[in-house]
Parts: C-alpha cells; sequence; structure tokens
C-alpha cells in the first residue's frame, strides 16, 4: 500500500492547497487529490515540483507499508 502524507507535511509547513498550487504551477484539483489520497497515480515532475516547493525528498511525501498476508487455511 502507498501511503500519502501530502496534507501532514502540509500542515507542518502552515501552507495550503492553494499557495503549493501558486509554488509550484500545479493543478489546485491535482493537489487536492493527492492531498486527499484519491489519486491513483503521480507523475514524477509533481513530485519534483512539490519536493522544491516544500524542500523536503520524495520520501516524506509517499510511503510504502508492505501489508502482511494471511496465510490462514
Amino acid at each position: 500500500m502507498i501511503k500519502v502524507h501530502l496534507s501532514r507535511l502540509m500542515g507542518e509547513k502552515r501552507i495550503n492547497i492553494a499557495d503549493l498550487s501558486r509554488l509550484t504551477g500545479l493543478h489546485r484539483n491535482g493537489i487536492a487529490k493527492l492531498y486527499n489520497e484519491e489519486t491513483d497515480g503521480v507523475k514524477f515532475d509533481t513530485l519534483n515540483r512539490i519536493c522544491e516547493a516544500l524542500d523536503c525528498e520524495v520520501q516524506d511525501i509517499i510511503e510504502y507499508i508492505k501489508e502482511e498476508k494471511n496465510d490462514q487455511k
């Protein structure tokens, strides 16, 4: 499972979606989908712009969480 931490990161930096949109040149709707974890993919360019604007690393924004398999029979 991929977990998106954009909302937490933006909260820590006290920046809203409109501000991030202005800083990155990305559409507010795309940022909102990522913010609310309602997207099924993200472009590298988007991650690059967000990282530059928020002065962070990619792993600060997205995280892979290994799901435990239930091997019960």
